[in-house]
């Protein structure tokens, strides 16, 4: 039978929740994306909680919160320790966006569900490996014979499609992605898988078909272009690292080619340290990227029209003229792009242009309904300082709780003082001084005896423990081992005030030196403080569009790729009910009689129907086997019948005489390398009608190709024509010195 693989969805099925599934290829239990949404709420993360003790690896496909959200909160809380693979785009700004998060909860909120301390034990542990697209990444352990790959999926940065493969079947795992090339990213390469065993793909836009490319770009432009010019602002909700730097770079191709003056605004809090990480990236984005650095040195980082804001107060220094805000969060949940929305939407000449569908429960998906409701209810927070009354309740508090943890913490000492006399009391022996052994002068002698006896007659009592009186010796002497000194962590530990400062110089050193000074003192608790909200309803009188700028493939290429691809075996997740089913029926009747749609922690099994066995080849057959070096491999032809040793199949050597078999050539024919092979031995030799002419009577020319599309293997023939004579006998021996002979 074929490897075993079964699928249990965690959440993001029938609905467009986040993503968590966990698959288990032959025992072996991959966890794909951990994802949680911008509500942060808990009870989605039931089902993972119940499955990371059985997790052997952990597989993240995008950097932003639905594919990676809920990592920190899983290794803090349930000890998910298992190694993580990803691309390095999706280590680095997925930990921003964890940052973002933090930030923006935490100066609304007393936000204490995951820290900074928990999101860099996520990243930045030794269990996290980084990989590149295309890069085989070989399991060892449990995994053993297990093969993981990364590949292009478009729609943001480093997102990632990945191919699992075992004994030869492939599973695929692609979500989210994008067959478009954009700006500053290639399109998916899922088509070029062909006939996967296992497909595990989302339907989150089956149902939506997109215009062209131009055309809605178009009209994203004059959307924002006619808001400007009637005096008014223009809001974008971004994630944070996410599609961000797509519009980005639409808007400032479109301010430079117009020479337009309007100012663009990128805010979040740590916008700096994002666009200093994508342009590290240059290797992951689209080829046009760097070819149009190298022809016309012309430099997309260089943003000449957009300006990178870390905190609101920057935005309220900016004169009241109008302007482009792309601002976090694409939720409106919290963040900057809440507090804007409040003070904007009640004017009619501002525009809030949505361009990705909000989340479920969401205030941005409560205002890309049709019709939009008129007045919407906010929740608005702020942390201020405490003051008066408050804040002498809190130094007493703090001062009480202060002297709790001295009084605890002298009692603890003293009663490790008692534990460590009685210890030392207990295993004292007697003090035993060798008089002979010591020469002083008498006097002195006749002195320190006197000493003594006054010593005992002002009262000195040993402890009834003590076989010796014993006074109070502290020794300072360093401890030694074959190393040299010993060192004791603890008198390396910078003070807490110390830290603060250093910290304060490496973040913000981080994020380009540009952090919020209330982000800093909320952290660092510099100022004790409380969280003011007020709840209030807010007329929304701008104006409100959505434009779907998400990077994904719609509907129509949806169905088109899966066709390509067309898999045994497919399985559907993220999506609401209503796409799910529609695509569900469509690949039931046009792709493939397998398809399945789980519900949450619903286990499906989808081993693969191939008739596929394991079979040893034995030593016996071995030793008479000739292998011939091809590249990085050893090829040899083997003649054998599969029996059984020690209840196990194996291929053992033929009783019999093995029959003749035709000669089978292994290469691939580069037509362009043979014409230098025969230019090399003095062959005339030129390319015609893509054929390569060779003498004057001799065409070579291939037909077929030795890889199909996707990286299978295919059928190459080579064809040679021409009278017999010499001359095409010696080329002839030159062609078949291309390829390896069995």
């Amino acid at each position: 039978m074929g490897t075993s693989v079964q699928v249990t969805p965690l959440c993001g099925v029938y609905s467009e929740n986040p993503l968590s599934y966990l698959v288990s290829i032959d025992g072996f239990n991959f966890l794909v994306d951990c994802g949680w949404n911008d509500l942060f709420d808990v009870n989605l993360l039931q089902p993972l909680s119940r499955v990371c003790s059985k997790v052997d690896a952990v597989l993240l496909s995008h950097p932003d919160v639905l594919h990676l959200g809920a990592l920190a909160y899983a290794m803090k809380h349930w000890a998910l320790s298992a190694p993580i693979y990803l691309t390095e785009p999706v280590l680095r700004l997925g930990q921003l966006t964890m940052y973002d998060h933090y930030f923006s909860r935490k100066q609304v909120s007393d936000f204490d569900v995951f820290t900074l301390d928990d999101i860099d034990s996520a990243f930045q542990n030794p269990n996290v490996t980084s990989l590149k697209y295309s890069q085989n990444f070989h399991l060892t352990g449990k995994g053993e014979g297990i093969v993981i790959t990364p590949n292009v999926a478009g729609h943001l940065l480093g997102g990632t499609i990945w191919k699992i493969t075992k004994d030869g079947e492939d599973v695929i795992y692609a979500v989210d992605y994008n067959h478009r090339k954009e700006r500053h990213l290639n399109g998916t390469v899922l088509e070029s898988f062909v006939r996967p065993a296992v497909l595990i793909t989302d339907a989150y836009n089956a149902l939506n078909n997109q215009p062209p490319r131009r055309q809605k770009e178009q009209e994203f432009l004059d959307a924002i272009l006619k808001a400007l010019r009637s005096e008014g602002n223009a809001l974008l909700p971004v994630d944070t690292a996410g599609r961000a730097f797509e519009l980005i770079l639409i808007l400032e191709q479109y301010w430079t080619q117009h020479h337009l003056a309007f100012p663009i605004y990128f805010l979040t809090n740590v916008a700096s340290s994002t666009i200093d990480y994508i342009k590290s990236f240059l290797e992951w984005m689209n080829d046009a990227i760097a070819k149009s650095f190298e022809h016309t040195r012309d430099n997309i980082f260089l943003l000449k029209h957009v300006t990178l804001l870390v905190s609101k107060s920057e935005l309220e220094k900016i004169p009241d003229t109008p302007k482009v805000v792309l601002a976090s969060m694409a939720s409106l949940e919290v963040g900057f792009s809440h507090d804007i929305f409040t003070e904007w939407a009640t004017d009619v000449k501002n525009l809030i242009l949505f361009t990705e569908r909000g989340q479920f429960g969401a205030l941005a998906r409560m205002l890309q309904v049709d019709p939009p409701p008129k007045a919407v209810k906010v929740t608005v927070s702020k942390r201020v300082p405490l003051v008066g009354d408050e804040l002498r309740a809190y130094e007493e508090e703090q001062e009480r709780l202060r002297k709790a943890e001295v009084l605890k913490a002298t009692l603890k000492k003293e009663e490790d003082l008692k534990v460590s006399h009685v210890s030392d009391t207990s295993s004292a022996e007697p003090m035993v001084i060798d008089a002979t052994s010591v020469h002083v002068p008498s006097d002195v002698a006749v002195s320190r005896s006197s000493i003594k006896r006054e010593i005992f007659i002002d009262g000195f009592v040993p402890p009834s423990t003590s076989v010796a009186p014993m006074f109070p010796f502290f020794d300072s002497s360093a401890e030694w081992d074959e190393y040299g000194e010993v060192i004791n962590p603890d008198d390396h530990v910078a003070k807490s005030e110390d830290m603060d400062r250093q910290f304060i110089h490496e973040f913000g050193g981080e994020v380009g030196g540009k952090v919020d000074d209330a982000s800093v003192h909320l952290l660092l608790d510099s100022t004790p403080s409380k969280v003011i909200s007020n709840e209030m309803t807010v007329q929304v009188k701008c104006g409100l569009i959505y434009m779907d700028f998400e990077g994904r493939s719609d509907g129509r290429s949806i169905k088109s790729i899966l066709g390509h691809v067309a898999p045994l075996k497919l399985v559907l997740v993220h999506g609401s009910a209503e796409a799910t089913d529609h695509l569900k029926q469509h690949c039931l009747k046009h792709i493939c009689q397998h398809v399945y749609a789980p519900q949450i922690e619903e286990t499906i099994d989808v081993t693969s129907d191939l008739c596929a066995y394991k079979v040893q080849l034995s030593e016996r057959l071995m030793s008479n086997v000739l292998f011939k070096k091809l590249g990085d491999y050893e090829i040899a032809w083997v003649d054998g019948e599969v029996g059984k040793a020690d209840d196990t199949l194996s291929l053992l050597p033929l009783s019999s005489a093995p029959q003749p078999h035709k000669s089978v050539l292994v290469g691939d024919l580069k037509l362009a390398d043979f014409k230098q092979l025969l230019a090399s031995k003095g062959i005339q030799v030129e390319f015609s009608g893509g054929a390569l002419r060779c003498g004057e009577y001799v065409t070579v020319r291939k037909v077929g190709d030795s890889t199909q599309k996707g990286g299978g293997p295919g059928t190459q023939q080579v064809v040679i024509e021409g009278p017999l004579s010499e001359e095409y006998y010696k080329i002839r021996e030159h062609l078949y010195s291309m390829f390896y002979v069995l």
